[in-house]
């Protein structure tokens, strides 16, 4: 078995005078999309952005393929091929499109063929390239989200609820461009609420409870058991 793309090991994060993780302990299996799940308020958000240094783990390691990146600064992570894609989205309103696109490709301009692919994953945005994207719709908002995460080649993706709130044919889209990304060889680790959407797109599962991993397993298992939804996450989705 190969190692794991991510390994977090006892992160225990603060935000201010608030202890919201407790010791979280993960294994992510690379080339997989592994589910993030768990009530509102559980340290979801907060396990994405201590992998990622936006907020610093107090205690514990992050293992990103096999390199301890605790420590290490945002910029310096990015780097390595990580994304992160938030649930604020993070683009720039009064710049255009085209413009967020630029800045999201660190490394130099983004080359023709990954803006074909971006196109080809999210149609709208070849549409409103030039507009500024403080105009775009709440779903295009998102799409941009992720494409700008794609700008580069990355191994590992991050994405936090990337389908709230958005339409089903928005949320067809996303899904099928997040599929793409796995086709093509990424690992990707999802907080998602739409359970539907989870079950789709999950190869693995995570079920956070009171800032820690309570279970894992295979997304299968968590979608055909009823009674162990309701005892993890609180309800019953069966049929959903």
């Amino acid at each position: 078995m190969s190692e794991p793309i991510l390994k977090l090991e006892g992160i225990e994060t603060d935000i201010g005078r608030y202890h919201i993780l407790s010791g979280v302990d993960l294994e992510m299996p690379r080339g997989q999309v592994t589910m993030l799940l768990g009530r509102n308020g559980v340290g979801k958000t907060t396990t994405l952005r201590s992998v990622i240094g936006h907020w610093r783990a107090k205690s514990g390691r992050i293992l990103f393929d096999g390199q301890d990146i605790t420590r290490m600064p945002t910029p310096a992570i990015a780097r390595m091929g990580l994304g992160f894609v938030p649930e604020d989205m993070g683009i720039f309103s009064d710049l255009t499109v085209e413009e967020n696109m630029t800045l999201a490709a660190a490394s130099g301009p983004l080359s023709p063929k990954r803006r074909d692919r971006i196109f080809a994953a999210f149609p709208p945005l070849a549409t409103f390239w030039r507009a500024p994207a403080g105009t775009l719709s709440g779903g295009q908002k998102q799409m941009l989200s992720i494409a700008r995460a794609m700008a580069e080649e990355r191994r590992l993706y991050l994405i936090d609820e990337p389908t709230k709130g958005l339409a089903p044919a928005i949320v067809s889209t996303m899904a099928a461009a997040l599929r793409e990304l796995k086709r093509e060889g990424a690992s990707i680790l999802l907080v998602e609420q739409n359970f539907a959407v989870a079950r789709a797109l999950g190869d693995r599962a995570a079920v956070m409870e009171g800032g820690r991993i309570v279970w894992t397993g295979a997304m299968a298992e968590l979608a055909t058991d009823a009674k162990l939804q309701s005892r993890l996450l609180g309800l019953s989705v069966e049929g959903v």
